[in-house]
């Protein structure tokens, strides 16, 4: 699976040099980034908002482990608290002594670590794998929202119906359980489908269970 082409790197490194070659080599990649100067700085991004900040597009993090400042290892515990390894993954990038700091953060959430010098090619694939991941997860959680938004739609006889259908009750049954006509349980089956965007019970009770 190739990354999606709306995908943003995020690239967190006080050094300027490696800055602008990180940023050099992905756009030969035709892979789109933005560059922070310090962990203060985008952590300045992501507790702008008082709602919980979310990327608009596919995304990954590159992020120097230490820095002047706040370290990357410190921005790194607010993206945990914040829930955003799987919508953000973490790449670091590290010196050699610096490695046993990194791969205890691959254990604790992050997606990986690139010791530097790094393999360009290396480093371009673990990062399109990450924005392959990232966009999987915003694909998941929009369906989530929608399908919220969707059961908010609905009235609360038309979730009494929805759920007697999903247990594979015949009209009829649940006529006689809800003490409604089988024409009213036809009406309110035909608008859940409807609200709930399926075509039949078992696709209902599918995107009920997540599947």
């Amino acid at each position: 699976m190739q990354p999606t082409e709306d995908a943003l790197v995020y690239i967190v490194d006080d050094d300027t040099g490696v800055r602008e070659a990180l940023a050099w080599l992905l756009r030969s990649r035709r892979l789109p980034s933005q560059s922070f100067e310090s962990a203060d700085a985008f952590a300045e991004l992501i507790n702008a908002s008082p709602r919980a900040w979310l990327p608009s597009q596919p995304g990954c993090l590159l992020l120097d482990v230490r820095m002047p400042g706040m370290s990357g290892l410190a921005l790194f515990e607010q993206l945990i608290e914040k829930q955003l390894l799987d919508v953000l993954p973490v790449i670091f990038l590290t010196g050699h002594a610096d490695v046993p700091t990194a791969v205890d953060s691959v254990k604790r959430g992050a997606f990986d670590f690139c010791e530097k010098p790094f393999s360009d090619n290396a480093l371009v694939d673990r990062i399109e794998q990450a924005l392959v991941r990232s966009a999987h997860t915003q694909q998941t959680l929009r369906t989530k929202q929608n399908l919220q938004h969707n059961l908010a739609d609905l009235t609360e006889r038309e979730r009494d119906v929805m759920h007697l259908v999903v247990e594979g009750l015949p009209n009829k049954l649940i006529a006689d359980q809800l003490d409604i006509s089988v024409r009213t349980v036809e009406v309110h089956r035909a608008r859940v489908f409807d609200k709930m965007n399926v075509k039949s019970a078992v696709e209902l009770a599918n995107l009920l269970r997540g599947e």
